[in-house]
């Protein structure tokens, strides 16, 4: 008994967590933030907006005060309001000619900053720079609206964007007078191009980046087989940026519909500034029901010219 030496239980070693696992967590953590976020400043106010569509909202202190009337504010976004069916019929306009040309003039400018040639760094920047001062106080300086831009002397800024300049280079050419049709169109595509560049940021990068992963084996083959550029940009070019035309056209679409500046925008702001609470929301629900049939549209149609490579 006396050589058996008396043994201490071992303690118990805590497992250290894995690497893996530390960031896992640190991942969960932050999705939890922005859950909680997502919850208490969208989710929630979304829902409620629902709500509001379907009551007459009047606000009193500590809240809001809803009586149900159903479809009632929906009838009168669309049957009693004034301007609400034409703003939205103006905005569905505007949005199916400028589009167009927004996705044609980013495929062509990302093509052209594609290639090599000298300042093509300061070229890509130019072209990219209103995303990075898209505000709209700035936008607003630069087009001489100076109601909302609230800054004073900035027309000296705005002049080269001004109608008067187009009016003059018209009546020096001779052109101005000899049709009012040809006048307007030519004075609206002048005053338009500006809005068309600072939207296609986006857009350009987008294009530019598929243009950049196209492989040079294609290139190499097409050159072996004596294709021209015309060929080239058909045959190679296009089906691969195919992909990233249906999501610049999904992107620019959306984007023009939430626009700030748009019609429908505009009235449903004035109608929130009446105190009309429940009408307000349902010409945004309704307005938000029109966006997704739309670009589910879009979606169904162009996604069926479009070439997905397959590995």
């Amino acid at each position: 008994m006396d050589n058996v030496k008396e043994t201490k239980p071992k303690k118990k070693q805590k497992k250290k967590m894995s690497y893996e696992k530390q960031k896992g967590l640190y991942g969960y953590g932050f999705i939890g933030l922005w859950f909680i976020g997502a919850v208490i400043f969208f989710i929630i106010p979304m829902v409620e907006s629902f709500l509001y569509s379907f009551q007459n909202v009047n606000p009193q202190a500590g809240g809001m005060k809803g009586d149900w009337v159903g479809i009632n504010n929906y009838a009168e976004a669309f049957s009693k309001d004034p301007h609400y069916r034409e703003y939205l019929i103006q905005v569905l306009k505007d949005t199916a000619m400028t589009t167009p040309l927004i996705l044609i003039f980013s495929l062509f400018i990302a093509v052209i900053l594609n290639q090599k040639f000298k300042g093509r760094a300061f070229a890509r920047a130019v072209f990219f720079l209103p995303v990075i001062i898209a505000s709209g106080p700035v936008y607003a300086i630069i087009t001489g609206d100076m109601d909302t831009s609230g800054t004073n002397g900035a027309e000296q800024f705005s002049t080269v964007f001004e109608t008067d300049m187009v009016t003059e280079l018209l009546e020096f050419t001779g052109i101005y007078g000899l049709s009012d049709t040809l006048t307007q169109t030519i004075k609206t595509t002048i005053d338009s191009i500006f809005g068309l560049v600072w939207k296609s940021g986006i857009q350009i990068l987008i294009f530019l980046a598929a243009l950049q992963n196209i492989p040079h084996s294609a290139k190499e083959a097409a050159v072996m087989e004596g294709a021209t550029s015309w060929e080239y940009f058909w045959k190679i070019t296009f089906p691969y940026v195919s992909p990233m035309i249906i999501a610049n056209l999904i992107f620019t679409v959306i984007d023009s519909f939430t626009d700030s500046g748009n019609a429908v925008m505009g009235r449903i702001i004035d109608m929130q500034n009446e105190w009309k609470y429940g009408v307000a929301a349902a010409m945004v629900w309704s307005y938000f029901a029109i966006v997704m049939i739309v670009v589910g549209i879009i979606f169904a149609v162009v996604n069926k010219h479009v070439y997905y490579e397959v590995e």
